[in-house]
């Protein structure tokens, strides 16, 4: 017996590690030192910092991974992976500074492998940040043959002084919706149940999708929202608070950036639900206090931020092609009202 025989190909490993090396070195930053293949990544701290502050994150892809699997479709979740970690530590103003992934799979697939780490070294240059490292482990018998789950850890850095903790929110600020991309990575496991009860064809054209596919219009990554944060400070926009709206949606989401005794109050009419979200709820019966705590429903971001600047931060999302809205105000109170259904 060797460990070929036992499932693990440890060539096919080497090779995959040479197809990367590329994607990987594409995402340095001059703080990196050294490069891929040692047992840990390193990486300073960027020069001037006075008194800086490290903000992590980690994050998966969720079910999502299922239906990119079945379509053959990996590089989009490679750029999921690291949307969902980079856009949750932009949240306090930080600089995604480094990002490490994981991969588990039954058995390697080079070509599938190197199409995930592609699209995460995508994301990564997207986000400014450095892929730094990784871990790919072939478990043959635990996972399916074919099968992969990914898992990705985002570090940022901020100077203590400009953290952005929601401490400066006040009653009367704006809360100025950013555009999703579509479903995100959230919501997967009610998006498949769909698909399956209605035995959708996944690649057939959806006149209720404007002619794509069910697979192209849920498999659109998650929006990286990383230069926008970056466009917006350098413009000196001023901002309390940001919400990434992930599993959970705008009524779990948004509170979790407002400080004790503030809420939301949300203009549900502010925007037109994308049509995606129509024809699942539509496809699914979905009830619609469900809808809103289950998905974005066309909102990926919200910043929170005085009336006096919501001109100048709509004019940089404009710059970086994100549409933008004001979609409520912050008020006395918690949570989040003015939602429909009951939400």
């Amino acid at each position: 017996m060797d460990y070929k025989s036992a499932g693990v190909d440890v060539e096919a490993g080497r090779a995959f590690v040479d197809r990367i090396r590329d994607s990987v070195e594409s995402t340095r930053r001059p703080e990196v030192i050294g490069g891929l293949g040692g047992f840990g990544g390193l990486c300073r701290l960027p020069s001037g910092l006075r008194d800086p502050l490290l903000v992590a994150g980690t994050d998966g892809v969720g079910t999502k991974l299922e239906l990119a699997q079945d379509c053959g479709r990996h590089h989009n979740v490679g750029i999921d992976l690291v949307a969902m970690c980079a856009n949750d530590v932009i949240t306090c103003g930080a600089e995604p500074l480094f990002f490490l992934d994981y991969i588990a799979t039954g058995k390697l697939s080079p070509t599938a492998m190197a199409e995930v780490v592609e699209g995460i070294a995508s994301g990564c240059r997207t986000s400014g940040c450095a892929l730094l490292g990784g871990e790919t482990a072939e478990m043959p018998g635990f996972y399916p043959a074919g099968r992969y789950d990914l898992a990705g850890f985002c570090v940022a850095v901020i100077e203590r002084d400009a953290l952005i903790d929601g401490s400066r929110i006040r009653t009367g600020d704006q809360l100025l919706a950013v555009a999703s991309s579509g479903v995100h990575s959230n919501g997967f496991s009610l998006v498949r149940r769909i698909l399956e009860a209605r035995a959708v064809e996944l690649h057939a054209p959806q006149d209720d999708l404007n002619g794509a596919s069910a697979a192209e219009a849920l498999l659109r990554p998650t929006h990286l929202y990383a230069p926008l944060v970056k466009a917006l400070q350098q413009a000196q926009v001023e901002l309390h608070g940001m919400a990434h709206i992930t599993g959970g949606g705008l009524p779990e989401n948004l509170p979790r950036c407002l400080p004790q005794g503030l809420g939301a109050q949300v203009d549900a009419s502010s925007w037109e639900r994308p049509a995606l979200f129509q024809w699942l709820q539509q496809l699914g019966e979905v009830p619609e206090r469900d809808l809103w705590h289950t998905f974005n429903l066309g909102i990926g971001l919200v910043l929170v931020l005085p009336a006096e600047q919501v001109q100048a931060a709509s004019a940089v999302a404009a710059a970086c092609d994100l549409p933008c809205w004001v979609c409520g105000e912050v008020i006395s109170g918690q949570g989040v009202l003015g939602l429909p259904g009951g939400a």
